[in-house]
């Protein structure tokens, strides 16, 4: 079809109205002429609309029913998506489409085009992947959700997305593999693609499947136990996150032989993650009142009865003051805060729900430990003073690992037990035992006894001894990670290491100085300064010090904290060239 007859549309309607355009072929028109004279008579719309109105809804369906399932999921079997990466070609007819129908933002995507690359430079290979949510078997996103916003339909296998009953705690991004979950800062939400399930319901198409003009992308029926006999083979998509996590539906098909080297087009290309600040300040703090009060109990059981009375209200104090004021902070990492109290609903799946609840207990146990202390002078060595002091310690412990548990869910291999566990184990102690110096040293500035000097006297250079083996303990376990930069393989680890090294460079170097500050040098200076403890000057020096020491350890470890999900790389979809 010629050009001509559009472009000449506009040109004819507008200024050429002479009524000699309608005269017959032989008045010795052109042929401009003519095509003018057609175009005047019908429009390329009204053309358009002409031939749309002769199509039946039945012709339309037939067109779309080889790619719809004939009937419904039988039992153990359900929908998925099946993409033909044969016919794939990248035009992304199915992202325009799942934005439009569903109304997202401008940035904002539930299905995306990526690209594989591999061959030789003689014959090199491309391929086109369009993803969505995969449906899985074993969804991440529902067993983490603290608050119940996720279902998946029983007879269709549809993981949906709950708007109404989602608080924003934005869990469900960290635990799903394939980082379908996306979060709208806007509406304080998460949301996902839901498979068009009410155009399903109907026997409409999704809008990627309507969309597609190469018929790539179908909706069929799997059965269960075959998507979970696939996943044995971990064969998905070359370098994607492994199936097993949460045994995905999706099936992408091919009739060629790919390459053994193909990669994403990123593959080699290593960004930094969300920092999440509230969970950093929120964690950190944590563990340093877990810590206080930990190691106030072992000190209430090692130390004689008159010098842990007089260190223990103010280390109390110290602890529940940082511990309240991580609850606070976790607060602001919500986009919907006012609706928190749900976050008990998950407490049989979620870690996060059992996090909470384990904190909330614990907060409240040590409110009633330091109410017991300063009000009614309670002797926590003996009776229910040692009772309470305990439960404040055991709910602390089980918080704690409960926050562990709640990075170990996600599989990522930066964060398994090991690793979480050393890291917030020793936090906790290290932080914990410079509160424990601080409060000590406040105490004989302020409130001078003999008990608190005799205290520091005996106990004092076992208390630094403790801040530096911790901190550099902790440090040396930090560092170990660069060794995987000597690998070849691109490990997650190795791309952890590249981005501590490359990206985040500056606020490595920072946390390392700062920790070997307040870990190794200042506590140095204070144990050779030890026994020059004794007048007024001289301690306020000291408590100066001291201070300055456990600002160090506690920036450290909130920069620590803050590479902790930044330097956190993980196996994802293919992308595109970057």
């Amino acid at each position: 079809m010629s050009l001509l007859p559009v472009i000449a549309g506009p040109i004819s309607a507008c200024h050429l109205r002479q009524p000699e355009l309608t005269a017959a072929p032989d008045a010795g028109l052109t042929m401009l002429h003519r095509l003018l004279a057609e175009q005047r008579e019908l429009s390329a719309v009204e053309q358009f609309s002409k031939a749309h109105e002769q199509v039946t809804f039945d012709s339309r369906n037939a067109f779309y029913r080889s790619l719809l399932p004939a009937t419904e999921p039988a039992p153990g079997q359900q929908y998925a998506f099946e993409v033909d990466l044969d016919r794939c070609s990248g035009c992304k007819a199915c992202v325009v489409a799942c934005h439009t129908l569903n109304g997202l933002d401008e940035q904002e995507t539930w299905r995306d085009v990526g690209l594989l690359v591999g061959g030789s430079s003689s014959l090199p290979v491309i391929q086109h992947v369009t993803t969505a949510c995969h449906h899985c078997l074993e969804p991440a996103c529902l067993s983490g959700c603290p608050v119940n916003a996720y279902e998946k339909h029983p007879v269709t296998g549809i993981v949906k997305h709950l708007d109404d009953q989602c608080i924003g705690c934005q869990y469900c991004t960290l635990a799903c593999p394939y980082e379908v979950p996306k979060y709208h800062a806007g509406k304080g939400i998460v949301r996902k693609c839901d498979m068009c399930s009410d155009r399903l319901a109907v026997g409409e198409p999704p809008a990627c499947v309507q969309a597609c003009p190469q018929q790539a992308i179908a909706i069929r029926i799997v059965d269960r136990h075959q998507v979970i006999d696939d996943a044995e083979t971990s064969q998905f998509l070359p370098a994607a996150p492994d199936p097993q996590l949460t045994l995905p539906t999706t099936t992408f098909k091919t009739r060629k032989t790919l390459p053994r080297n193909m990669l994403p087009a990123d593959y080699n290309r290593v960004h930094a993650q969300h920092a999440h600040l509230p969970l950093v300040v929120m964690l950190v703090l944590t563990q340093l009142s877990v810590g206080g009060f930990v190691i106030g109990t072992v000190l209430d059981r090692l130390l004689p009865r008159e010098q842990a009375a007089a260190l223990r209200p103010l280390l109390a104090a110290n602890a529940l003051g940082f511990g309240l004021l991580a609850l606070a902070a976790s607060t602001l990492h919500l986009g919907r805060p006012l609706y928190a109290f749900r976050a008990v609903l998950g407490l049989g799946h979620s870690w996060l729900s059992r996090e909470i609840v384990a904190f909330g207990v614990f907060a409240k146990l040590a409110c009633l430990y330091f109410a017991a202390l300063w009000w009614l002078g309670a002797d926590t060595t003996s009776g229910w003073g040692s009772v309470l002091s305990g439960s404040v310690a055991v709910s602390g412990i089980i918080g704690l690992f409960c926050s562990a548990m709640i990075y170990v869910f996600t599989g990522r291999e930066c964060w398994s037990f090991t690793r979480v566990a050393v890291r917030f184990v020793f936090t906790s102690a290290l932080l914990g035992v410079a509160v424990v110096w601080l409060s000590l040293l406040l105490l004989m500035l302020f409130r001078p006894s003999q008990q608190l000097q005799q205290l520091l006297q005996d106990h004092g250079r076992t208390l630094g001894q403790s801040i530096i083996v911790f901190g550099v303990t902790k440090l040396v376990w930090d560092a170990a990670i660069f060794r995987h930069l000597l690998f070849r393989q691109m490990t997650p680890l190795r791309r952890s290491a590249m981005l501590l090294a490359g990206e985040l460079s500056n606020v490595t170097l920072v946390r390392f100085c700062l920790g070997m500050l307040g870990c190794v040098l200042l506590p140095l200076f204070l144990l050779n300064n030890l026994p020059n403890v004794s007048a007024n000057v001289s301690l306020a020096r000291f408590t100066i010090i001291t201070g300055m020491m456990v600002v160090a350890c506690l920036v450290s470890e909130l920069l620590e904290r803050y590479l902790f999900f930044a330097a956190c790389a993980a196996p994802r979809m293919p992308g595109g060239i970057v």
